[in-house]
């Protein structure tokens, strides 16, 4: 079973309606929850409501065949996959193909669509709406449509009947207007659920608007509708390392930044895992590398700079060529600083949070040295989104990345190298970077060979 909760646009109450969904469905069902696109923190809500790790689907980093890999991967043990879409149905990074949008991502799967409608003063338009949807792609399926910020029963009756008479298409719910169940706003979107010590109320407020407004039975009845798949699947990851290894990764509330096929990647190419706090402990575990994952240490920066003991180890660890690899939160890390609070000084630039979003985007690089992670020559799909910026007045050092599409750290290139450490702004994804797990478990073994 598998069901998609599309909008018609950004701001529709997607997360909120598809998380209350995944804990109301969780009450019956084991349920594996998915994000469509590069998206870590609605995904960590999605996790909380289900207690099984959301995954992400995307099909700017994936091709047709790995989608549906990656789904197949994740759905193993679990009855039911609610999958939460990302802006409007068909938004992607061009305004004519179907890239990175939710509706490739249902056709890669040929699962059924909800759509979800911001339905405030809207009636017969609404209808509008859904037939405008539903005529733009006849090979999507919108098998049913929830309204939300209706005004009162009157209201969701006469929007209701309009979109099932004029569109033939059933409306399965309607979600009167109330502000107290909207959530707090960050810089990049909404508060990362492992940071709110209130977040399982929220969910759980979510929760029980949804079993009085949505007909969840009717809901099943559709997902119960999506056929089997058998189209082609292609692996999202390599397998190339066939030694054991031990791979460090940060994991608190500072770093929480991480595709969870990424991790699996390591654990395929016989890494074992070993978390650790960069917050919280005092020493680093016994491990071949480190993978330290993006988050908001612009926060925590101040204890991040008097935990000094672990500030000692990763650079200790640096020095003795082992190879560590940072994205993002994870680059501001082993700067000198972040603001005024000195970290890690693997390389010697300030990190800085600036008003202003700095990147934003799909991006594509193309990989100018042999690194931890890559080999010269290769191309792979990524994403940035941060505001923060490293400030370089004389780059030190060589770059791993030159940035095709993007922004990047400095002069459109990208992954700052210094001995056997790379850091950059650019998230990647293993499917975008299939030999991602295999290599840095082979850079994490050579130096022990």
């Amino acid at each position: 079973m598998r069901i998609i909760l599309a909008g018609t646009g950004s701001a529709v109450g997607k997360t909120t309606i598809a998380t209350g969904i995944m804990k109301a469905l969780s009450e019956k069902y084991n349920v594996q929850p998915f994000k469509v696109g590069p998206d870590y923190i609605d995904p960590s809500y999605h996790t909380l409501a289900t207690g099984n790790t959301s995954r992400n689907l995307d099909s700017f980093f994936m091709k047709e065949g790995q989608v549906r890999d990656s789904f197949l991967k994740g759905m193993k043990g679990k009855d039911i996959a609610v999958i939460e879409g990302v802006r409007g149905l068909y938004e992607g990074i061009d305004s004519i193909n179907d890239i990175g949008s939710t509706a490739s991502v249902a056709k890669s799967l040929k699962a059924p669509v909800i759509l979800i409608i911001n339905s405030r003063s809207l009636v017969k338009s609404a209808a509008a709406l859904v037939m405008g949807f539903k005529a733009l792609d006849p090979e999507i399926n919108i098998a049913g449509v929830i309204l939300n910020k209706v005004k009162n029963k009157a209201h969701y009756e006469k929007t209701k009947r309009s979109i099932e008479e004029l569109t033939d298409t059933e409306v399965i719910g309607g979600i009167v207007r109330d502000d107290n169940i909207s959530i707090e706003q960050r810089h990049l979107g909404l508060v990362p659920a492992v940071e709110r010590e209130n977040s399982l109320k929220f969910i759980d407020i979510w929760c029980e608007t949804i079993k009085q407004s949505i007909d969840l039975d009717k809901l099943i009845e559709i997902a119960k509708s999506a056929p089997k798949i058998t189209s082609e699947l292609i692996p999202i990851w390599n397998k190339i390392n066939k030694q054991p290894v031990k791979i460090g990764v940060a994991f608190d509330e500072v770093f929480n930044f991480y595709y969870k096929e990424n991790i699996e990647s390591l654990e395929a190419n016989n890494a074992k895992i070993e978390y650790f706090s960069p917050l919280k402990d005092e020493n680093l575990p016994d491990v071949d590398g480190l993978y330290i994952g993006g988050g908001y240490p612009e926060l925590f920066s101040k204890r991040l700079a008097e935990n000094e003991n672990m500030l000692k180890d990763i650079k200790q660890f640096h020095l003795e060529d082992r190879p560590i690899f940072a994205e993002c939160g994870g680059l501001m890390y082993l700067m000198n600083s972040i603001h005024e609070d000195m970290v890690v000084n693997v390389y010697p630039y300030k990190s800085v949070l600036t008003k202003r979003v700095q990147a934003l985007k799909y991006t594509i690089a193309e990989v100018t040295c042999d690194n931890i992670i890559s080999k010269k020559g290769e191309r792979f799909n990524g994403h940035e989104f941060h505001y923060s910026k490293v400030i370089v007045d004389d780059l030190k050092h060589d770059m791993a990345f030159k940035i095709l599409r993007g922004k990047g750290s400095y002069n459109q290139q990208d992954g700052f190298m210094e001995r056997n450490t790379l850091a950059s702004y650019v998230h990647t994804h293993v499917a975008a970077m299939p030999d991602f797990g295999g290599n840095l478990a082979i850079s994490s073994r050579e130096l022990e060979g």
